[in-house]
């Protein structure tokens, strides 16, 4: 995708990466729409971030997603750009059933099913663009797992293989398949993890990332070289030996 001149709706971005990065590309020219659950802070993000325009939405809710989609396009008629940024991680024990069912049901919904159900609203519009882009958002995770998150690491490999199948499904339109592919970042993911000493600054993130884009805007997946640890585990031969680095001091909470 370009680095300019796009009108992106960016789900799921009233705080960490989402929110930092529909600042950083309104800042090289992008209108942009932040979207997330919570009123108050959409209220928020638009009186101190003139120039976002905000939109509620629940990806997890289908008639949610179908609304906002209406009240976007709406707005934005020239809409050329879907970032899925929306997704959910939590800590699950699946030696006890009690311990992991809802959590995973939960975790499916909205990282796998809810870009799913931000695709479906809005692939036709972008297909009639004369140049559009779908980002989808995965981890690092879903190329080599973190012991205590099962159904985080298995939605983010299955939106990584839905952009691959995506993207060849799309080849003959208007509309760019673009991955991006986070490593640990400090955000609020899960509690504490915004001071992890252990993962990347955000700024640091959103920097490489804008960098990325500016360069590569063919490229078809978006890695900061942190990722590539885990990314290229299995090509280089190390798969094993990333696994027990990655999850040497984790341990599931009894």
């Amino acid at each position: 995708m370009d680095i300019s001149g796009n009108v992106i709706f960016i789900p799921g971005s009233t705080g960490g990466i989402g929110l930092a990065l529909a600042l950083a590309l309104q800042a090289k020219g992008n209108r942009v729409v932040v979207g997330g659950r919570r009123t108050a802070e959409l209220e928020r993000i638009a009186a101190e971030h003139p120039g976002l325009d905000t939109v509620r939405i629940d990806t997890a809710d289908p008639a949610s997603v179908e609304a906002a989609a209406k009240e976007v396009l709406e707005r934005h008629p020239d809409l050329n750009v879907l970032v899925t940024m929306a997704g959910i991680m939590r800590a699950e024990d699946w030696r006890r059933p009690e311990g992991f069912l809802e959590s995973a049901e939960s975790v499916v919904n909205t990282n796998v099913l809810g870009p799913i159900r931000l695709i479906a609203a809005f692939v036709e519009h972008l297909q009639a663009r004369p140049d559009a882009t779908i980002m989808t958002v995965t981890s690092g995770l879903a190329f080599a797992p973190l012991r205590a998150t099962p159904s985080y690491n298995a939605s983010k490999a299955a939106i990584h293989m839905l952009s691959e199948s995506l993207r060849l499904q799309l080849a003959d339109t208007s509309v760019k398949v673009v991955e991006l592919v986070p490593p640990s970042v400090r955000t609020p993911l899960t509690p504490g993890h915004e001071d992890d000493p252990h993962a990347m600054p955000l700024d640091d993130y959103i920097a490489e990332v804008m960098g990325l884009i500016a360069t590569q805007p063919d490229a078809r997946e978006i890695q900061v070289e942190r990722v590539k640890f885990l990314r290229y585990a299995e090509v280089r031969g190390d798969y094993d030996q990333v696994v027990g680095v990655l999850n040497g001091n984790e341990q599931l909470n009894d």
